[in-house]
Order: C-alpha cells, then structure tokens, then sequence
C-alpha cells in the first residue's frame, strides 16, 4: 500500500506491506469543511459562547492585545484576525494601541517573511506585532505563586492590556491533552521562570500528563488556574482537518468554547486499533511542526498508546533546522556524552527545554526508535539514542524481520494531529 506522509513542506511517499496493516492509515475522520468560515466567525463574535458580543466588550477600551501562536501552529491567522480587528476598531479601540503579540513561549521570535507568512504582508505592514520573549524577565509581570508552587510571571504586553484577546488551534498535545485555550496564556506568554516549574518532573511525569487527557491531568489544570488568574476577555479557536481547511470555529468564553472545541475534536481525532502493535510508522505532522528534533518528539510521543511494550516507532520528520534551541543542543550534547538520559536535573523544575526530554524518556522505556530524516546526519540521530535509517520502508523490513511472521503495523500519516486508542 502506497501511503502519503506528512513530512516537511512536500510530504514522503512510502510504500508498506498491507497484509502486516492491523487497520487502514489512521487519519482524520471525515468533517466537512465550513463551506463560509468568514461568515461562521462573523457570527461568533456577534455570538458568541459564554459571554456577551466583541463589540461590546471592546466598546470604550483604549488598548487591545491580541494573542496568536508562532510559527510552529497552522493556525488560520489570515482568517481570524481581521475580523477581530475591524470588530475592536469599529467598537473604538485606536490602532495605535493594539497589540499583537506572538506566543512563541520558549521558541524562537518569528519575523520577516516568518512573520508575513504568520498573518499576512497588510497586517505585517500596519498592526504592531510584537514576539513574546520569554527569558526576558523585565517583559513580564509578577502576578503570585499558585497553590502548587508555580509562580506566574506573564508578557506585560498582555497584563497590561484592557481588552486582551487570544486566538488558537485545539489538537491533541502531548502534555496537556489538547492546545488551545489556556495554553496561549501558558505557556505560550509565559516567562521561563513559570515554565520550568509548571512543566517540571511532578506534572509531567503524572501518567494523565498525556495526550487527549485533560481530567485529573495536572499539566492542564495548572495552566487554567494560571490563565483564569490572569484574565482572557474572549478566545477564537479552531479545529482543522487533514487539508488544514477550517471545520470547526468558536468564540466567546476562554473555558466554555475551548471545552466545545475540545469536544469536537475528540470525536474527529480519535482513531482505534484492537490491540497494541509491533511496529507503528508516524509522522510529526510537517511543516511548520516536524522542522526539528525538539518538535519531532511530538510524533513519538503521539504514537506510544498504540505500540507494544518492546515494539518500534519508525518516525519520518524532515527536521530541516536542525535539533532545536541552543539550550537544547547544550543539553543533547551532555546526553550524548554520558550515552543515556538520566531524568531531569532537579525534582521540581526543569531547566529550558528539559522536559522535550522527560518526555522522550518515556518512548525510550516502552520502545525502539528508528528515524527517517533529511535534515540530521546519522552520527548526531545515534547519539540521540535513535536508529537512523534510510527510507521507512527498510526501516519497516527490519523491524518485522526481528519481530517475526505474526508482527503488526499502524500507520499514522498526520503523526500528533491524530490520536490513536487501543479499543477492542
């Protein structure tokens, strides 16, 4: 069978054996696309969920900051954010005093033909859009330590701000059960001194610390905590599918339209085998996610419910910017040295960018890595504790090879957007 993989900007054609497929390609399910998004947000922002209208909550507001996700997101700026600002200008709020501001949380800014691509050359040329620089304590505000010892420490940019605004995309993630929401507050402006505590070993080593959970996990809940304390007047949020074409859109209330977003999603993400398998073949979604190491763990992650104790994931991502940011290169490179990662260098806290880490310690306790990539040479994969191969289909030939006649594959073409299940 001739399967498509989400890989850099063009995708990987692979070939597998489709009598080893347990099921077909794990995707999406099928959910029409908005034939009218314009008119479904217009819509949603004259009504909106669980609050009243964005005129009327912009009306007599002197300064807006409007959060979105950097570069790593597909989310549909293009689509969102215009409405929104005709919405706030035409309710009084002056142009001079809107802010858009990119919640890059620790990753890096994103600007020229990035930023142009993120919302578009007129709102590039005529909005300020600023990045979120989360190691820049003098950028951020002290609001308080929450119960579990996270102190909170958020853009000013944002704080500061009367009507404050946050735009996203609701997906499976890896910790937190699904993006969106709260997660633009935190961790996306956020500074470090907050994420290293809220994505320290106590929350993310939880086993509901997953994707798709979102009761009892504590990665979640600390950040709603976080970001309900430090306010959000209205969110517009989306769900895509595979084609990245908008199927689902609501606004209003920062918790109840993330919760129906969250809701929908479920239902278009989830994806089922009967049992767990040998051999998993995944993606880490393309561009913009798959460009590094860093974000490429997301694949594995995302495909961990479904493979056997002792199996293999065969992980294609195109990581054409390399390992990630310096102080995860600075980390790899002591991890190389001593040949094994221990765990986090602390109980509490996790030093930047750690926690990529904590969680590919879990993929390494339940099973074999083999990646397929472009962008890293085979010497830096192995010292990653990973098995460089050339192509999936030699990756997959060996892996069934050691496992024998009875071995079975998944495969995940869309890698984290999709969430895999056992279900008998």
């Amino acid at each position: 069978m001739q399967v498509t993989l989400d890989y850099g900007k063009t995708g990987l054609e692979v070939t597998l054996p489709e009598e080893r497929l347990i099921v077909p390609p794990l995707t999406i399910h099928d959910a029409p696309p908005l034939a009218d998004p314009q008119a479904v947000l217009r819509a949603a922002l004259q009504n909106p969920i669980g609050t009243r209208p964005l005129a009327e909550i912009a009306a007599g507001k002197k300064t807006a900051c409007i959060v979105i996700c950097d570069i790593t997101r597909p989310v549909p700026n293009q689509l969102i954010l215009p409405e929104i600002l005709r919405t706030i200008e035409d309710a009084g709020v002056p142009r001079d005093g809107i802010t858009i501001l990119i919640a890059t949380g620790l990753h890096r800014p994103n600007e020229g033909e990035e930023l142009v691509e993120l919302v578009g050359a007129e709102i590039a040329q005529n909005y300020r859009c600023e990045n979120h620089h989360g190691k820049e304590d003098a950028e951020h505000d002290y609001l308080g330590t929450t119960d579990k010892g996270v102190p909170i420490w958020i853009d000013n940019r944002y704080t500061r701000a009367e009507l404050k605004i946050t735009t996203g995309l609701i997906e499976p993630h890896l910790m937190a059960g699904y993006s969106g929401g709260r997660k633009l507050i935190c961790p996306g402006i956020a500074g470090l001194a907050t994420v290293k505590v809220w994505h320290g070993p106590r929350f993310l080593e939880h086993p509901k610390a997953d994707c798709g959970s979102v009761t009892g996990n504590p990665v979640h809940e600390e950040n709603t905590k976080i970001a309900l304390l430090v306010g959000c007047d209205f969110i517009v949020n989306v769900c895509i599918d595979g084609k990245r074409r908008v199927t689902w859109l609501g606004a209003g209330d920062m918790i109840q339209a993330w919760e129906q977003g969250v809701a929908f999603c479920r239902e278009t993400v989830k994806a089922a085998v009967p049992r767990p398998v040998d051999v998993v073949v995944t993606s880490c979604a393309g561009y913009p996610l798959d460009t590094t190491w860093y974000q490429a763990v997301k694949g594995l992650t995302g495909a961990l419910p479904i493979v056997r104790k002792g199996g293999t994931i065969v992980l294609a991502a195109s990581m054409t910017q390399g390992l990630g940011s310096p102080e995860f290169q600075e980390m790899l490179a002591d991890y190389r040295k001593r040949g094994r990662y221990d765990g986090p260098s602390s109980s509490e806290v996790c030093e930047m960018d750690e926690w990529q880490l904590v969680m590919f310690k879990k993929v390494l306790a339940h099973c074999k890595v083999k990646v397929v990539t472009h962008g890293l040479p085979p010497e830096v994969l192995r010292e990653c504790q990973v098995e460089p191969v050339a192509s999936v289909e030699e990756a997959v030939a060996d892996a069934l090879a050691e496992y024998g006649p009875d071995a079975y594959i998944a495969v995940i073409p869309k890698g984290p957007y999709v969430l895999p299940v056992v279900e008998a």
